[in-house]
């Protein structure tokens, strides 16, 4: 036990891409909740839990073990939660394949799976930073909002790491500063609404389990400015929602209508596309998204808009 960490050692019974499993929790390379120093180091996350602030670090051995250690008050509840949070609960065995790019795809990576962190507030604030925005706006804006307002991570955790703002912490953050981390009124409004009623929101993913994601996603979009494409990017992280498709997002109909059809396509044709793979549409285009494949580029790309210089 190093530094009075909490340990806990556990041996799933599937393949394991430790690193593919966690990165979707990482929003962009200077996330300041998430580290990693490379393909099989160990990853940190910092994160809010029931009991508060907790740091984890995992590193798989090379019998399969996943070693990982917390800090923090919430410590014991991030162990409790490390084999859902790594796809134990998943079942890609059940996934049948209708494309060639797809089924390589899982045949390559059978270590792929959909974890879940079970922790609403942490991947909601993110989502939402994320609506209607280029990544590279959204991480920065993310990246300020934690590191001036989250708390230290707990622990011996590597410099700079931080804490993303609790729900309370988040309400009091001053108008300017909203607008210095570059964040719009509409993403603020709904951020806001999101922290006043957060308590009850990580009902969703009980909702989830209990009923299905489609019960989750939809306790998510009674907040207002939280629509299907937010609820999707949440529930694909907190419950490891394999068929939560993030309909309307600017990139995927069009990478997924080159790699499956040949074309681009709206929303409503990739739906089509998808819908043999009901209920794992999501799971489909993550393969899409790993595969190596590259829609071709005929246009400039879009410029990030600055809402700091508006």
């Amino acid at each position: 036990m190093a530094d009075g960490a909490s340990v806990r050692e556990w041996r799933p019974d599937f393949r394991l891409d430790l690193s593919g499993v966690l990165a979707p929790l990482r929003r962009g390379r200077g996330d300041p909740t998430m580290r990693s120093a490379g393909e099989g180091s160990a990853i940190w996350r910092v994160g809010t839990t029931p009991d508060g602030a907790a740091t984890t670090r995992l590193h798989r051995r090379p019998d399969g073990t996943v070693v990982v250690q917390g800090w923090g008050p919430g410590a014991q509840w991030a162990l409790d939660g490390v084999p859902a949070l790594l796809g134990v609960h998943d079942r890609p065995e059940e996934f049948v394949a209708h494309h060639p790019l797809v089924a390589d795809a899982a045949r390559r990576m059978p270590g792929l799976r959909f974890g879940a962190s079970m922790r609403v507030w942490d991947a909601l604030v993110p989502s939402v930073l994320e609506q209607k925005v280029t990544g590279t706006e959204a991480w920065r804006s993310w990246r300020e909002l934690c590191r001036r307002f989250g708390d230290p991570a707990p622990g011996p955790a590597p410099e700079g790491m931080r804490v993303p703002p609790t729900p309370a912490q988040v309400r009091a953050i001053p108008d300017w500063e909203w607008h210095r981390a570059g964040v719009d009124l509409a993403r603020r409004r709904a951020i806001l609404a999101s922290a006043a009623v957060a308590h009850r929101l990580e009902r969703a993913c009980d909702l989830a389990w209990e009923l299905g994601g489609e019960a989750g996603r939809e306790l998510l979009r009674k907040v207002p400015g939280i629509g299907v494409w937010t609820a999707a990017e949440v529930a694909q992280r907190v419950w490891g929602d394999v068929d939560a498709v993030s309909v309307g997002d600017f990139h995927i109909p069009t990478v997924v209508g080159w790699a499956l059809v040949g074309r681009p396509i709206d929303d409503a044709t990739m739906l089509g596309v998808l819908a043999p793979y009901a209920p794992q549409r999501q799971r489909a285009v993550r393969y899409v998204e790993v595969s190596g494949f590259r829609r071709p580029r005929f246009g400039p790309r879009y410029s990030p808009r600055d809402y700091r210089a508006i």
